[in-house]
C-alpha cells in the first residue's frame, strides 16, 4: 500500500470528517513524533493498534565478507525493533 492509497483508505473510513490534506499532515506528524522518540532511545507503543517500536543495542560480532570470505568485525549499533500487537497477530 502506498502513502496515497493509505490516505485514500483513511479518508474513506472517516468520510467527511477530515480532508486528505489533514490526513497527510497527521501521518507526517505521527512519523516525526515516532522518529524523535526513537532517536532519544525511547520506545514508541501502540501506533494505531499495530504494534510497538523500540530501540535495541546490537553488540559487535564477527562476520564474513561474502565476496572475499575475509573475516571482519561488524561494529555494535542501535537498531529499531518492531513487535506486532496481538490484534495484528490474530488477523494473520
Amino acid at each position: 500500500m502506498t502513502k496515497a492509497e493509505l490516505i485514500d483508505a483513511i479518508k474513506a473510513e472517516l468520510g467527511d470528517a477530515a480532508t486528505k490534506a489533514t490526513i497527510q499532515k497527521v501521518l507526517q506528524a505521527a512519523g516525526n513524533v515516532c522518529r524523535q522518540a526513537l532517536a532519544k532511545g525511547e520506545s514508541f507503543s501502540s501506533l494505531g493498534g499495530l504494534g510497538s517500536f523500540k530501540v535495541v543495542e546490537r553488540p559487535a560480532r564477527q562476520g564474513r565478507n561474502p565476496r572475499t570470505g575475509e573475516e571482519m568485525t561488524i561494529p555494535a549499533r542501535r537498531v529499531v525493533k518492531f513487535t506486532a500487537s496481538k490484534a495484528v497477530k490474530d488477523v494473520l
